[in-house]
């Protein structure tokens, strides 16, 4: 057996025989029996005496010093000056803290423990209508497995047929069951909250985005912090002032005794236990939630920046297309034409394809399979959908014949202004419409970086590849102090390099193109474990929740945990000095210093440990907060596309029939009196009081109700619009009123959607201990707010 292997056996056996050999003394010396006392005392003393020595040298072999020599050089005075009572007190105050250390860090890394422990080891393969269970190691791409109730995805992939209900808080922190459907990605470390499902895969176990996360933790565990080692540093000095303390208070004094009560009172050094306890805590407490930091030395650097710097696609906005607008052109109207483009998209590879497929889903569309598929690359998609040759791309794919008319320009110049893409759709040829799509900026952006600056952050710069005028617009709506457009990988570095020179520097990306300037930046933080793993390996810090929420509490929790490390140190620190002058005059005896000491170190220890949690870094939640922030955005996400409308319709009110017309406006009407109201008013009853109570009563809807006031005038008004057309549909001279009650409508819905999913997206916070509660299978309580 080498000698490490004996140091870590006998860890846990030495202060039980500390504790027995002090409590055999004691009995002794109440029986008079006093040289079989001492003779018990001297020997633990000895024995532990030893095992530190052994231990110290052994550290010493591999560069590290510490106080260590502290405690062999007062329990060898103790056995010297017979003061054998101080020496077990000590044998047993150093076996004692050492085993308190151990239990501090266990109890500061239980969230990454839990984390590598729920990792799968099985796998279940489908093979010639078979289940064969296979190592995890022995998966294979394209396998297809099978998920049991309860149990964890063990790669990533894609769903292959009906539904699954997924928590996925292992990995993101968020409590709530994520639904997904047939052709959906499927993160590993997943769990089936629903009933058993296949999948299959598209790497290998040790490839997927669970294995990058244990890899991370396997890091963090590992990693010693600058902070940590500059304690290392400062307990070298102290070790130094200690002698001396010591070799002058015998000198002075002429009493040994006094040199070995201050060796007593400074043994072991506060500073030792409380900076790798605290940092630790630090790091496992934010792993509650999502948030994996490659060990202290990014934590403590988070604590120190000033400076921000974020990729535009992907952090500030979602990185996901989504169908913002549909235009028809002919005959069809909006669903329809949705129906059919998402049709051919089944079998579509491009990036729009699960956009426009998500927007069908949304509008309670079926989608028949297409035949006779053909795809061009970069140009679009063509298939036959229920006897009609439906196409959807470019506008000189889809429709090669057509003239450029003033809709097709106006869409070009309306995307290139706005930054967004289209999908243009024919039908037997003929241009039917398009679908407008954009990546939408995330809702808690801006909020998220107001309260950056809340923390001490100086200045935020958004470096992105994007157009100027792109770049400024989204620049302009999360409030950032600078826009750096049109930045290639080796330009975001050069941005990097320049900003550091004003102080610590955070860079935030998520893409391959940004690792680079990730790994250049002070703390380099990558969105979303499911990114580029070349991101998530650049970067100290992963935020697997995939939310810029997550940068806010990371800056907290490091901000949190160095004041509470340094507080500890100086706490402790400073204690000890008392307690050595103290001895040093005479006033404390070894025995009682001991004593002392020990309660020094228990107080430092427990104060570290208060960086496992606390602090309000992220905000309370209330009963119910979850599932009404899930029903919220299924309702929103519903009227969007109707919402939209608003703005297509007036166009379209050129093209249609009178009758058309007047039965389109109607349809209108009857969806913004019974359904958009409608919801406004349940919303009002419902969101709005839990967010006031959230926000302990601040009056954070006001302005969102004044708008509901505003919303419901103008539906009155075009109601009455509609009411006073006359039978046969309207004339020319009614439409300029309604378009302009349309184009009002359209603009304050826009608006109050928008204010209204930044605010909801509080709702929609993981929540702490998510892992250890996490949601029931059967998925959310019935809605409050009524679905349109």
């Amino acid at each position: 057996m080498d000698i490490d292997r004996l140091l870590r056996r006998s860890a846990s056996a030495q202060p039980v025989i500390a504790l027995a050999g002090l409590a055999a003394g004691a009995v002794f010396a109440l029986l008079g029996w006093n040289a079989a006392r001492d003779a018990v005392w001297a020997a633990v003393t000895t024995a532990v005496l030893a095992f530190t020595v052994i231990s110290a040298a052994r550290d010493a072999m591999r560069g590290k010093t510490g106080v260590d020599l502290i405690a062999i050089l007062a329990m060898a005075g103790a056995l010297a000056l017979q003061e054998f009572l101080a020496g077990a007190l000590l044998a047993l105050m150093l076996t004692g803290g050492s085993a308190l250390e151990t239990y501090a860090a266990r109890r500061a890394r239980r969230e990454l423990t839990a984390l590598l422990e729920r990792a799968p080891r099985i796998a279940h393969r489908l093979h010639d209508d078979t289940v064969v269970d296979i190592a995890v190691d022995a998966i294979a791409t394209g396998d297809v497995l099978l998920v049991k109730q309860g149990e964890v995805t063990p790669t990533d992939g894609i769903l292959v047929s009906g539904i699954a209900a997924l928590d996925e808080s292992a990995i993101t922190g968020e409590s709530r069951t994520v639904t997904i459907h047939t052709g959906d990605k499927l993160s590993s470390g997943s769990k089936n909250a629903g009933a058993p499902f296949e999948f299959r895969a598209t790497t290998r176990a040790d490839e997927s985005t669970y294995a990058g996360i244990v890899r991370l933790v396997r890091e963090a565990e590992t990693s010693k912090g600058a902070f940590v080692r500059s304690a290392d540093r400062y307990a070298s000095r102290f070790l130094v002032l200690t002698l001396v303390v010591a070799g002058v208070a015998w000198l002075v004094s002429g009493q040994a005794v006094r040199a070995l009560s201050v060796l007593v009172v400074a043994t072991p050094c506060p500073l030792l236990l409380a900076a790798p306890a605290a940092i630790l805590a630090g790091v496992s407490y934010a792993a509650r939630y999502g948030i994996i930091l490659k060990g202290g030395g990014p934590l403590e650097t988070l604590g120190l920046a000033k400076i921000v710097l974020l990729d535009k696609t992907g952090t500030i906005t979602r990185g996901r297309p989504r169908v913002v607008a549909v235009e028809t052109f002919g005959e069809l109207d909006g669903d329809e034409l949705v129906r059919l483009a998402a049709a051919v998209e089944q079998v579509a590879t491009h990036p729009f394809a699960p956009s426009i497929l998500a927007e069908a889903r949304n509008r309670g569309l079926d989608t028949p399979f297409p035949t006779d598929a053909r795809e061009e690359a970069g140009a679009g998609i063509s298939g036959v959908i229920e006897g009609r040759r439906v196409a959807v791309g470019r506008a000189g794919f889809v429709a090669p014949g057509a003239a450029r008319s003033a809709r097709v320009r106006a869409i070009e110049t309306r995307t290139a202004a706005e930054g967004s893409s289209s999908a243009f759709v024919s039908v037997d040829g003929e241009l039917a419409g398009a679908l407008l799509l954009e990546d939408p900026i995330r809702a808690e952006a801006p909020r998220a970086l107001h309260a950056l600056r809340k923390t001490g952050i100086a200045r935020i710069v958004m470096v992105t590849g994007d157009h100027p005028d792109v770049a400024e617009l989204v620049g302009d709506a999360v409030g950032v102090d600078k826009v750096l457009a049109e930045r290639s990988p080796e330009e975001k570095v050069e941005a990097v390099r320049t900003t550091r020179g004003a102080g610590k520097t955070i860079m935030v990306g998520d893409g391959v193109n940004d690792a680079p300037a990730l790994a250049l930046a002070d703390v380099g933080v990558a969105m979303g474990a499911r990114g580029a793993s070349a991101a998530s390996e650049a970067a100290d810090v992963v935020l697997t929740a995939d939310r810029l929420e997550g940068l806010v509490w990371a800056v907290r929790i490091a901000q949190r945990t160095r004041y509470i490390a340094l507080q500890s140190i100086l706490a402790g620190m400073g204690m000890s000095l008392v307690a050595m002058v103290v001895a040093a005059l005479g006033f404390l005896p070894p025995a009682a210093g001991a004593v002392l000491q020990e309660g020094i170190d228990l107080a430092v220890i427990l104060n570290a440990l208060r960086a496992l949690g606390g602090g309000r870094i992220v905000p309370p939640r209330l009963p119910g907060q979850e599932e009404l922030a899930a029903e919220l955005h299924t309702v929103h996400t519903h009227l969007r596309p109707r919402v939209e409308e608003l703005a297509t319709l007036p166009a379209r009110l050129d093209v249609l029939s009178p009758d058309e017309a007047r039965n389109e406006l109607e349809r209108m009407r009857d969806f913004l009196e019974n359904e958009l109201l409608v919801h406004e008013r349940d919303e009002q009853r419902t969101a709005y009081p839990m967010m006031a109570r959230l926000f302990h009563g601040e009056d954070v809807t006001g302005p969102l109700v004044r708008t509901h006031q505003e919303i419901a005038r103008l539906v009155r008004l075009f109601s009455r619009l509609v009411d006073q057309l006359p039978p046969q549909g309207p004339h020319p001279g009614d439409l300029r009123d309604l378009r302009r009650v349309l184009y009002g409508l359209h603009a304050i819905l826009a608006l109050h959607f928008s204010q209204e999913d930044e605010l909801y997206s509080i709702l929609d916070m993981p929540s702490a201990g998510s892992r250890q509660s996490g949601p029931s299978a059967s998925g959310p309580s019935k809605p409050a707010l009524r679905p349109a």
